[in-house]
């Protein structure tokens, strides 16, 4: 069986090494480094960058309290950069060496179809002509440039060149205030810039559970981040402070003066040159239309990730792109979409699973909700980390959890246990009659739970 993957971001060099793994001749096409956007100018960097900022969140405020005493710290953004880019490095040399320990032909270079079983390689003038039984596109997503008078401005970015800037600017202005606007809100502010978020919606990361939003909502603007809700940008101008947001919203016009502006509202998915109209792959608007088995129209063509236009995180392309090669192989594959975890990397972190209070109650729910904050937590005290709360959404039926919201610390890392829960079906008395060890973070999850009940031990009667 010859599988031929379009992309080797984190859905196909995952879809290309479970293919391998399952026995199929695999070849891998790509026309940058393997990783992907998610490797190379997205989760990693900015996840560097976000811990930097932290740390020295902590070093000028937290480490006097625990008896640390410095003084002088400042940020050396050199060789931030610097570690930055050793670790993309190193991350793309260890995805280059699993594609050649399983024996995956990876050819560089840009890939379109000639025909339903033939991909034309493109590498500056040479061409190859890679054969297939089967085909996977992965060829994932770009920032959205929306048509905005003085878009192209120079100053005016996106967050692929947000990452890599050569100083920490003295003012940004950031267009959109979902996870990446946040994210880079978060790290700029930090390091000493002047950051304005600018949102359309009436909250920033509007897709997340409101209560969770609420303490990074609170943190942010006691950073000194401006935030501007069910606010539009009509055009961005220069001005004397180098460039002018301009913008309205119900309480009248508004302009921000910033150094740079940043475009962050979201992505599209890569598929103009894939010659896709050629072979009869049907799209909508960009994106490839796929069934429930990660199938185009054209049957042994599949499409995994940000480019079928699905829900654009790198966890969910992985899973596809595994599921499909599965379904290839013949394989009787599973995935649950109910279960992808959402993250936010600030201080404090965000992270969501299932569905959101309001989500279950359109849906016709009777709910019961279980809220515990997290200065209620030991460990969370011990570390000077205390803002937050962990928040159950349940059926009030059956006990059986609808959801689980975190913001605090390590929520990206123990929301696997939600994510578990909803996997398994698993119901409230089920997490309240699991041990949790003492001290720990994840305490809080035990207390959120019997709270569901109003029985949870360490929260005061009202």
């Amino acid at each position: 069986m010859k599988i031929a993957i379009l992309g080797g971001g984190p859905g196909g060099y995952v879809a290309a090494i479970r293919a391998a793994q399952l026995g199929a001749e695999v070849t891998l096409i790509e026309k940058d480094k393997v990783g992907g956007t998610c490797l190379n100018r997205g989760c990693i960097p900015t996840k560097v960058l976000l811990h930097t900022s932290v740390e020295m969140e902590n070093v000028n405020k937290e480490f006097k309290e625990i008896g640390i005493d410095i003084t002088g710290a400042v940020i050396n953004w050199k060789q931030l950069q610097s570690r930055k880019d050793k670790i993309i490095r190193k991350l793309v040399a260890g995805v280059d060496n699993l594609l050649k320990s399983n024996k995956v032909t990876k050819i560089s270079g840009e890939g379109s179809f000639k025909s339903k079983n033939e991909i034309i390689v493109k590498n500056g003038g040479s061409e190859t002509i890679v054969d297939f039984d089967y085909a996977v596109i992965a060829t994932g997503s770009i920032p959205v440039i929306i048509p905005l008078p003085g878009v192209n401005l120079p100053g005016v970015i996106t967050s692929d060149e947000v990452l890599s800037l050569s100083e920490v600017p003295k003012s940004m202005a950031i267009i959109g205030g979902g996870v990446i606007g946040t994210e880079i809100a978060s790290v700029y502010s930090t390091l000493g810039c002047k950051v304005s978020i600018v949102e359309m919606l009436p909250n920033i990361v509007a897709n997340m559970d409101k209560d969770i939003v609420q303490p990074l909502k609170e943190k942010l603007i006691k950073s000194g981040v401006d935030i501007y809700l069910n606010t539009k940008v009509v055009s961005i101008s220069e001005s004397t402070e180098g460039l002018m947001l301009n913008a309205t919203s119900e309480q009248g016009e508004l302009s921000i003066t910033a150094e740079k502006v940043l475009l962050s509202i979201g992505r599209k998915p890569v598929t103009e040159n894939l010659n896709l109209d050629n072979i009869g792959v049907k799209t909508d608007r960009g994106r490839i239309l796929v069934n429930k088995n990660m199938q185009t129209n054209i049957d042994n063509i599949f499409a995994v990730g940000d480019c079928n236009g699905g829900v654009m995180l790198a966890h969910v392309a992985s899973a596809e792109g595994t599921f499909a090669v599965e379904k290839i192989m013949n394989k009787k594959p599973q995935i649950d979409f109910k279960t992808i975890p959402y993250c936010v990397y600030t201080k404090p972190e965000l992270a969501g699973v299932g569905m959101t209070e309001e989500q279950a109650k359109e849906k016709g729910y009777d709910i019961k909700v279980g809220i515990a904050p997290m200065f209620i937590n030991g460990k969370s005290m011990i570390e000077s980390d205390t803002d937050g709360i962990a928040k159950y959404i349940t059926d009030a039926a059956t006990g059986e959890i609808l959801g689980l919201h975190m913001a605090g610390p390590r929520a990206t890392d123990l929301i696997v246990e939600g994510a578990l829960a909803i996997r398994l079906e698993a119901t409230v008395d089920e997490i309240t009659s699991t041990i949790h060890a003492h001290p720990t973070v994840g305490e809080i999850l035990h207390e959120a739970a019997h709270a569901v009940h109003g029985q949870a031990i360490h929260i005061p009667k009202k």
